[in-house]
């Protein structure tokens, strides 16, 4: 689709459409310390995907040693999930950093997102109390 764009979130102020898309990945009290956790952070780098004039989507990322890469958040607006936006987030990560392998921890609503671009996904049990997590990776051969 023409007019799209993912582009490096680092504005101290946090944009309306990153608020609303964090809160979708954190409760609504935690947004502005998620998104100050990106903002002091060498490691991490917090990514919005524009379509148009907005910002759709948002991808966080925490990069480790030796190409590995912990995916911190996928958060797409309701309008447009489906449409290949994680997906999109993802694919652009990977070639732009030279990602060798890719983890992420997620609940049962995203484990098909994951399955459907080819992470493995297992089990971690309930993590929490009646709330079961799964851990979804994805290596790249070299």
């Amino acid at each position: 689709m023409r007019n799209e764009l993912m582009e490096e979130i680092v504005s101290r102020c946090i944009h309306p459409d990153i608020k609303t898309l964090l809160s979708f990945a954190t409760s609504h009290v935690k947004v502005n310390e998620e998104y100050a956790s990106y903002l002091h952070s060498n490691r991490r780098k917090l990514f919005g995907f524009r379509r148009g004039e907005g910002i759709v989507a948002c991808i966080g990322v925490e990069f480790l040693e030796d190409g590995r890469c912990e995916i911190k958040l996928v958060a797409v607006m309701p309008g447009h999930r489906g449409a290949g936006v994680g997906k999109k987030m993802l694919d652009n990560t990977i070639q732009n950093y030279s990602i060798s392998s890719m983890v992420a921890e997620t609940d049962r609503d995203a484990v098909l997102f994951y399955k459907k671009i080819g992470f493995e996904v297992e089990s971690l049990g309930e993590k929490y109390p009646g709330v079961e997590r799964f851990r979804c990776e994805r290596i790249w051969e070299g």
